[in-house]
C-alpha cells in the first residue's frame, strides 16, 4: 500500500510518501524553495519523496490531502457573513483565491502532479480528512502505542480548533472538539500580534520572551486577570470560550482589536522594532501562563475521557514546550510522545497515515517509527567535493569518524562556533543534530554570539541543550527522554549560581547577561532549558560528538540551534551550508566528514 500524503496553500506547506505503514520521506517544501514557512503546492517535496520511495505517481494507491478544503470555504463564508459588513475587503481579496484554486482542489492537485509525471487522472485516488484528524493521525500512528488518548490544538482546521480523540489500534475516535471561533492557538496569536511578532511563526518567539517576565509584579497579575475576566471564559475541563468584540480574526484583517486592548491593557500594540519593555515581558508571561492553564486541563480531560495513561499531543500549540512540559509531570500519565512535525507541515503525515490505517482499514505496527524525524534529503560525498573547489574553501577531509568527532569536539570546546551538518534533513522546525549549529554551553558569551553575530536574531532568545540520554539527568529535573526538543524542565539547583534577592524585578538586559549557571548560554532566565536528549540509535553521529565533547571537557552537553539564519529556513543541500557558514561569523563547517575553516593557514585543522 503506498500513499502520498500532502500539507499546502496555507503555510509550511510539506509532502510525505509512506509504504506499507512506514515512513519513507517527508520534507517540508521551504528546504527546497528557501521561502519560510513557504505555502505553495510542494512540488519540489513531492519529487524528493517519489524519488526516495522509487515511485511514480501511477504507482500510488492514494494521495491523501490534510484537510476538507469545502468545509474550510463554509466556515469562511458563514464568518463573513455573520460579520458584515465588517472584513468585506478581506472577503473581495480571499473569494478569487478560493474560486480559482482551494475550491477546485482536486484539479489543483491533478494539474500540479502532471507537472512532475503522466499519470491516468481517472485512476488516481484522492482523499481529504479532516484537518485536526490528520493532526491526530500524525502523532498517534508514529507514537508506537498501541491505545492512547490524542489531544489536537491549534488555530483552527475547518471547524475544529481543539480536538480530544482515543486512539485504539488502528483506529481513532473523536470524543470532544471546540469549534471555531473559540480558538487556543488564535488567542496566543493574537498576542503574539499585539506584541509585534508574526503571527504564525513569532509564537517561539512570544514564548522565549515570556520568562523575562515578573510573576511576582502587579502588573503580571493584573495582566492575567484582565485576561481571565475578559478575553477567555476557562472551565474546569479546559473548555474555553473567547469573547469575540476583543478580537477581529473572523473577519480576516487582523488578530484583535487594538483600542480594545490598549483599553484593556493599558498599553499600546508594539511596533517590531520598539524595545521590549518589562510590559511586554509580563504581558507575554500572562498569556503563557493562561495557555498553559488550559492545555493542561485539556490534557488532564483527555486521559480522564479515555481511560488511558498514554497521551499523544499534536497542533501548532504542541510546539509550546513550556505547556509540553508540564503536561508530562501529570500524576497517572505515563507516556507521553509529541510528534516532532505538529504543525501543519505534519499534517502530510497524518494525511497519509489516516489514508493508510482508517480508510484502507491497514493495521497498526507498532514496529514502525518517525526515525528520529530523520525523514529528509541526504547528500553524498560527489555533491560535496565540487563545491569545495567552487567556494575555494580550505579543507580537511577525515576517514577516520573517531578523529573528527574528537576534532570538531576540541575546536568547540576552544570557544568556537561550528556549523554541523550530516546525513538526513530533519523534518518539522527543529534542527536534531544533522542541520544544527554548535557551541560551547559553558561559555557565558556564547549566547550573545550566536544570537547576535551568527542568528542575527533576538538577542532574548534561547538556546537548547542537546545532552546525551544517559546523562539527562546530571543537569535537569526531568525524568523522562525528550529526543524531539518540545520539553522545557528546570535545571537542577546544583547547577544553578546564585542570583541578586530582585533578580526576579531586572530588566531584560540585566537579566539576560547575567551569569546563572555553570551552564549559562543553555539556561534560561527562569532557570530552565528546552531539552533534546540524544541516544547512539537515534543519531549515531551526534551521538559520538556528545561523547568526545564529553571526553575533553566532562560534560557530554552541547548548545543546538538550528542551522539558518532569521527569516530563512533551515539549511538543505551543502550549498545551502555553505553560503550561510560563508555569510555569518560562524568559525568552522563539518560537511560530512570534511572540516571545513575560515582560517587559510590551516593551523587549527
Amino acid at each position: 500500500m503506498k500513499i502520498l500524503g500532502i500539507s499546502a496553500f496555507y503555510h509550511d506547506s510539506a509532502a510525505c510518501i509512506i509504504v506499507d505503514g512506514e515512513i519513507i520521506a517527508a520534507v517540508q517544501e521551504e528546504r527546497f524553495s528557501r521561502l519560510k514557512n513557504d505555502p505553495k503546492f510542494p512540488i519540489e517535496s513531492i519529487k524528493y519523496c517519489l524519488k526516495q520511495s522509487g515511485l511514480k505517481i501511477g504507482d500510488l494507491d492514494a494521495i491523501s490531502y490534510y484537510e476538507k478544503p469545502l468545509l474550510k470555504f463554509e466556515r469562511l463564508l458563514y464568518s463573513y457573513l455573520h460579520n458584515a459588513p465588517k472584513g468585506y475587503m478581506s472577503f473581495l481579496k480571499s473569494m478569487p483565491i478560493w474560486i480559482k484554486e482551494k475550491l477546485l482542489i482536486r484539479n489543483v492537485i491533478k494539474s500540479k502532479l502532471h507537472e512532475i509525471d503522466s499519470f491516468d487522472k481517472k485512476k488516481l485516488k484522492l482523499l481529504f480528512p479532516e484537518h485536526h484528524l490528520s493532526h491526530a493521525a500524525s502523532t498517534y500512528y508514529a507514537s508506537g502505542y498501541e491505545r492512547s488518548a490524542i489531544l489536537t490544538i491549534d488555530g483552527v482546521g475547518e471547524w475544529n480548533t481543539t480536538g480530544i480523540f482515543l486512539g485504539e489500534g488502528n483506529s481513532i475516535k473523536k470524543i470532544v472538539s471546540i469549534n471555531f471561533p473559540d480558538s487556543l492557538g488564535l488567542l496566543y496569536s493574537a498576542f503574539t500580534y499585539y506584541l509585534g511578532f508574526k503571527v504564525n511563526s513569532g509564537e517561539y518567539k512570544m514564548m522565549g520572551l515570556a520568562p523575562y517576565g515578573d510573576a511576582q509584579s502587579e502588573q503580571y497579575k493584573n495582566y492575567k486577570s484582565a485576561i481571565q475576566e475578559n478575553l477567555v471564559d476557562i472551565k474546569e475541563d479546559g473548555s474555553f470560550h473567547l469573547d469575540q468584540r476583543y478580537f477581529s480574526y473572523t473577519q480576516g484583517l487582523k488578530m484583535c482589536n487594538d483600542s480594545k486592548w490598549e483599553n484593556l491593557f493599558g498599553i499600546a500594540k508594539r511596533q517590531t522594532d520598539d524595545e521590549l519593555e518589562t510590559q511586554h515581558c509580563n504581558l507575554a508571561l500572562a498569556i503563557q501562563h493562561v495557555t498553559e492553564e488550559v492545555v493542561l486541563k485539556l490534557a488532564k480531560t483527555a486521559l480522564v475521557k479515555t481511560g488511558s495513561k498514554n497521551l499523544c499531543i499534536a497542533g501548532g500549540v504542541a510546539l509550546n514546550c513550556v505547556a509540553n512540559g508540564r503536561i508530562n509531570k501529570i500524576e497517572g500519565l505515563e507516556n507521553l510522545f509529541i510528534t516532532p512535525a505538529s504543525g501543519d507541515a505534519g499534517g502530510a503525515l497524518g494525511a497519509a497515515y489516516a489514508a493508510y490505517h482508517i480508510y484502507f482499514d491497514q493495521p497498526l505496527n507498532p514496529t514502525h517509527s518517525i526515525q528520529g524525524s530523520l525523514l529528509g534529503p541526504e547528500y553524498a560525498f560527489t555533491d560535496i567535493v565540487p563545491l569545495i573547489s567552487k567556494y575555494n574553501l580550505h579543507t580537511k577531509e577525515y576517514h577516520n569518524l573517531s578523529e573528527l568527532y574528537t576534532q570538531t569536539a576540541t575546536i568547540i570546546a576552544q570557544g568556537n562556533v561550528v556549523g554541523w551538518y550530516q546525513g538526513k534533513l530533519e523534518f518539522g522546525p527543529r534542527a536534531l543534530g544533522n542541520r544544527s549549529i554548535l557551541g560551547d554551553p559553558r561559555n557565558e558569551e556564547m549566547q550573545r554570539k550566536l544570537n547576535l553575530k551568527i542568528k542575527n536574531r533576538e538577542s532574548f532568545r534561547p538556546f537548547a541543550p542537546a545532552v546525551l540520554e544517559e546523562d539527562v539527568e546530571n543537569y535537569f529535573e526531568i525524568k523522562t527522554h525528550s529526543p524531539y526538543m518540545l520539553l522545557v524542565d528546570k535545571v537542577k539547583n546544583d547547577i544553578i549560581n546564585d542570583v541578586p534577592e530582585n533578580y526576579s524585578a531586572l530588566a531584560v538586559k540585566e537579566k539576560l547577561y547575567l551569569n546563572k549557571s555553570k551552564f549559562p548560554a543553555i539556561t534560561h532566565v527562569d532557570m530552565s532549558a528546552r531539552i533534546q536528549t540524544v541516544n547512539a540509535e537515534s543519531n549515531s553521529r551526534f551521538y559520538n560528538l556528545l561523547k568526545a565533547f564529553k571526553q575533553i571537557t566532562g560534560h557530554g552537553i552541547l548548545i543546538n540551534t538550528s542551522f539558518n539564519i532569521k527569516d530563512e529556513p533551515i539549511v538543505n543541500t551543502p550549498e545551502d551550508a555553505i553560503q550561510c557558514f560563508l555569510k555569518t561569523d560562524m568559525d568552522f563547517l563539518v560537511l560530512n566528514n570534511y572540516l571545513i575553516s575560515k582560517k587559510k593557514d590551516g593551523t587549527s585543522i
